[in-house]
């Protein structure tokens, strides 16, 4: 399955008082790999809800393995991992810049709702996209 790496640098902001990257932030950086991973896919979120899909969060997990700091780059690697009628789930990797450390590991599920709240199934376009992809690395 395609994935995408987004390079990005802890700021001031992202750290508590001993510079290290505060843990919520790291759900920040899942959800700017997920919208790169689909934008460079062909699939704009604003787009989506433009159109009544929404696609909002039911499971995520995070394993902290080191630290990232002040400072540091970072490369937010993405993929998905499932798809389905009406859930996607997206995989994420947090690296160094040189990809020789792993700051974190984690994944994100999300169900399709329409604008009512319930249950759809993923609109034609978008099932397309993630087909045609499927296969590139």
């Amino acid at each position: 399955m395609k994935k995408n790496e987004t390079k990005i640098r802890v700021i001031y902001g992202d750290t508590d008082a001993m510079g290290i990257v505060y843990h919520a932030n790291y759900f920040r950086w899942f959800e700017i790999g997920r919208t790169e991973l689909l934008r460079e896919m062909g699939i704009v979120y604003a787009e989506l809800e433009s159109k009544g899909y929404y696609l909002p969060l039911t499971k995520s997990t995070c394993h902290y393995l080191a630290p990232a700091r002040y400072d540091d780059l970072i490369i937010i690697e993405t993929k998905i991992s499932y798809f389905r009628r009406a859930s996607i789930k997206f995989d994420y990797t947090i690296w160094d810049e040189n990809k020789e450390n792993i700051f974190v590991e984690g994944c994100t599920l999300h169900a399709f709702v329409g604008k009512e709240g319930k249950i759809v199934r993923a609109p034609g376009e978008l099932v397309e996209k993630i087909k045609g992809a499927k296969d590139q690395g």
